[in-house]
């Protein structure tokens, strides 16, 4: 009988690839290490070092069985939330974070490759998702299995894989006890370098950071960047001011009412460099790149929700925009600035500040308010068009509510005024008066009117629940506006929108006087249009 490799030589061509390369791949042992991978450590670099030249001889995994004897192939990083960055669970990008990786290269004897692996939410099969993202953006070259990786964690990620069969390495943890290390594991590093204010210095971060990680981190200044985003007071854990928003209904209500808020501020906009901080998902900035006055302009787009950049990102490169010339970052404009001083000839926002002074503090929102003067150009314009208070916020007033099923505006008011701000510590004050059989609620202008402005938005309703209308008055923002520098444009002023008044609180709400007289409803919005002198 003829042997395996004389019968192969009937074979055709492609049959005998097709056995090589299903031979190779039985054959090879590769090392896969999943993780957000933001700096390489010390202990990694000498571990992967030390299982490359012992070829796993001596190696055990967290159960303590030993591994045959295999010369590995090449290690595979996965990096995980790859599509996020500038948040505080992930502050660098996944380029930044695979020039670290691919650093390891000078050291290791053979190649080290970086996967992207985007961020799916909680899932069980995300170690099954990582593993065919890699057998895809490999174009099937590499095909990880149980029988030819192992899967290097410390993190509980590994007990997904380890259900799906793989041989686990618990490098830092190694014999897989979560709670103890023998190292510090790498986001203890990057939490070091957060908190140090001379971290190229920090004797703890040195110590453990692989030379090649601190090579990029100072080259990029990308520890600038970890410090600056751990240190945000205003942004969450991944990278949004709230983290209750529904997104597809706020991207939807931004895009319906743009081209008022367009129309609104037209007039006011300077042609040259224009931004728009808190673009949201770019609805403004579209509709003026289409205006033809401003052909010859310059567009920038600052938001710093990474929903929202993403959306933004996706919609230039669907060719939405009517220029080439438009650029979006995410960056967060409250605590520092986001374009060159004296750079730019028009800055607008737009329903932005109200969060600033919900979300943040009142420090915050004129910190804000200083940096838009300092970027612009002498001549230039800061055009901020937001919700805002009542002249009388602090007088008293009495509210007649429609009380008509389940929904009504009455029940609707009940539901506000135990939740509103409830998380900040804040009551809505309140007394029930029953005149000629009907009931008011007794209180502020200010807390009247953000129940007005706040009512109908029961999609996101836990998010707006945070959120402050009415902390200023017109002539409350034209004083914070003065005291910075600007000029007041005189067509800056507060108005009620038409639509909600007709829609929002006529036949929902009246408004009367302590003595019973009948009350205007309160403004809707305001545009505040600062000017920096030439």
């Amino acid at each position: 009988m003829r042997g395996w490799w004389q019968k192969s030589l009937s074979l055709k061509k492609k049959d005998i690839w097709f056995l090589f390369k299903i031979r190779h791949i039985i054959c090879v042992m590769y090392l896969l290490i999943p993780g957000r991978h933001h700096i390489i450590t010390r202990f990694q670099a000498q571990y992967l070092f030390r299982l490359v030249q012992s070829e796993l001889k001596h190696d055990r995994d967290i159960n303590e069985k030993p591994l045959r004897n295999e010369a590995v192939e090449s290690i595979i990083f996965a990096v995980t939330s790859a599509n996020h960055q500038k948040t505080r669970r992930n502050p660098l990008n996944y380029t930044q974070r695979a020039l670290a990786i691919h650093m390891l290269n000078r050291e290791l004897s053979i190649p080290v490759y970086s996967f992207p692996v985007n961020d799916t939410g909680n899932r069980d099969d995300f170690a099954a998702h990582t593993i065919k993202t890699i057998i895809h953006s490999s174009d099937d070259a590499l095909h990880l299995t149980p029988e030819n990786t192992v899967v290097i964690c410390s993190t509980p990620v590994y007990k997904m894989y380890e259900k799906l069969g793989f041989t686990i390495f618990g490098a830092e943890s190694p014999e897989g006890d979560l709670e103890q290390t023998i190292t510090p594991p790498p986001w203890n590093i990057v939490e070091a370098i957060a908190a140090s204010e001379d971290w190229q210095s920090d004797p703890f971060v040195l110590s453990h950071i692989y030379p090649g990680s601190l090579e990029i981190l100072k080259q990029y200044n990308l520890g600038k960047t970890i410090r600056f985003v751990f240190n945000d007071p205003i942004v969450g854990d991944d990278g949004d001011l709230t983290e209750t928003r529904d997104y597809s209904s706020y991207v939807r209500q931004m895009d319906e009412i743009a081209e008022l808020k367009w129309n609104d501020v037209k007039k006011f906009v300077k042609p040259g460099l224009i931004g728009d901080i808190g673009c949201s998902a770019g609805s403004w900035l579209k509709l003026a790149s289409e205006e033809a006055e401003l052909g010859e302009s310059d567009f920038y787009g600052v938001e710093v929700a990474r929903q929202l950049f993403q959306t933004c990102e996706q919609r230039k490169s669907n060719g939405e925009f009517a220029t080439p010339n438009i650029w979006f970052s995410q960056k967060n404009a409250v605590t520092d600035l986001v374009f060159q001083p004296g750079s730019m000839n028009t800055i607008h926002s737009s329903s932005l500040t109200h969060e600033i002074e919900s979300y943040g503090s009142r420090e915050e929102l004129l910190t804000f308010i200083s940096n838009r003067y300092r970027e612009l150009q002498p001549g230039g314009v800061w055009i901020n068009r937001d919700v805002i208070g009542p002249e009388n916020k602090d007088e008293m007033c009495r509210l007649l509510l429609e009380d008509k099923g389940e929904t009504s505006t009455l029940s609707l008011f009940y539901r506000f005024a135990k939740d509103f701000r409830a998380a900040e510590g804040y009551s809505v004050p309140y007394d029930e008066i029953q005149i000629d059989g009907k009931l008011y609620f007794e209180l502020k202008m200010e807390d009247a009117a953000e129940f007005l402005l706040t009512k109908d938005y029961t999609d996101n309703w836990e998010s707006e629940m945070h959120e402050r209308f009415c902390f200023w008055s017109l002539t409350d923002w034209k004083k914070a506006l003065s005291d910075a520098g600007f000029e007041i444009h005189p067509d800056s002023g507060a108005f009620s929108n038409p639509w909600i008044l007709k829609n929002r609180f006529m036949g929902k709400a009246e408004i009367f006087s302590l003595d019973m007289q009948r009350m205007d409803y309160p403004v809707t919005n305001g545009i505040m249009v600062g000017m920096k002198k030439e």
